[in-house]
C-alpha cells in the first residue's frame, strides 16, 4: 500500500489590518495658528464641517501663520479642530491612494516675518462607513435605536471590520464614533514616504 503525502491545506487569505489614525508623539507645542479663524467660522472659535463632511465656501482663503516664537513648525499631518492640516506630500499621498475619501482646502501660508511658507492644506476625511463587524468586535454600544447608536470606547476595545463594507477604501470615518481609520496600505505608504506627525494604533488593540 502506498502512502500519499497529506494534502496541503489551502492558505487562508490574510485579512487586511486596520489602524486608528491619530497624531504621532510630539514633544513641543505647535508654532502655528489660523490667522483669520474668526472670519472663516463666522465668529466661532472652532472650525467644524457643515452638516455633511467637507468644506463650506469660506469667505476668504484660510491664512496659516507659522511662527517659531510660538513653537515647532507643523509636520506633514496635524490636527486642526475637526479637520486635519496636511503638507503637500501628505496631500499627494492621499490623492494618489484614495482620492474619493478626502477633500482639501488650500491655505495661504506665511511665516511670522511675512515671508511665504510652504503650502499647507486643510484636509477632511469625508468617507463615512458603517463597516464595524460588531459581532466580532469587543466594544460597548450605547443608546441603540433603529436609526442610531454610539460606540463607548471607555473600556478595552477591539475593532473588526466587514471587508465587503470597506471595499477598496483605504481611509474612512466610523459611522458611530468620531474616529478615522485606515488600512495597512495607507500606513505602509506613509512610512515609505517619510510622513511626519501621523500616528497609527492597531484597531484590534485600541
Amino acid at each position: 500500500m502506498v502512502d500519499f503525502p497529506p494534502k496541503k491545506r489551502r492558505a487562508k487569505a490574510k485579512d487586511r489590518r486596520f489602524y486608528v489614525v491619530g497624531l504621532g508623539a510630539f514633544r513641543s507645542a505647535p508654532g502655528w495658528k489660523m490667522d483669520n479663524l474668526a472670519t472663516l467660522t463666522g465668529g466661532r472659535m472652532v472650525l467644524i464641517p457643515p452638516r455633511e463632511r467637507g468644506f463650506v465656501s469660506f469667505p476668504e482663503t484660510p491664512r496659516l501663520l507659522i511662527d517659531k516664537s510660538l513653537g515647532r513648525a507643523p509636520a506633514d499631518w496635524e490636527l486642526f479642530h475637526d479637520y486635519w492640516l496636511v503638507f503637500e506630500r501628505m496631500k499627494s499621498l492621499l490623492e494618489t491612494l484614495d482620492l474619493e475619501g478626502v477633500r482639501f482646502e488650500r491655505c495661504e501660508t506665511r511665516y511670522g516675518d511675512g515671508r511665504a511658507a510652504p503650502t499647507y492644506w486643510l484636509c477632511d476625511v469625508i468617507r463615512v462607513l458603517d463597516a464595524v463587524d460588531e459581532a466580532k468586535s469587543v466594544l460597548e454600544i450605547k443608546y441603540p435605536t433603529p436609526d442610531s447608536k454610539v460606540y463607548d470606547l471607555s473600556k478595552r476595545t477591539s475593532f473588526a471590520f466587514k471587508e465587503d463594507k470597506v471595499g477598496a477604501a483605504h481611509i474612512f470615518r466610523l459611522a458611530f464614533f468620531p474616529m478615522v481609520v485606515c488600512d495597512q496600505a495607507l500606513k505602509d505608504a506613509c512610512k515609505e514616504a517619510g510622513i511626519r506627525g501621523i500616528g497609527f494604533t492597531d484597531a484590534t488593540k485600541y
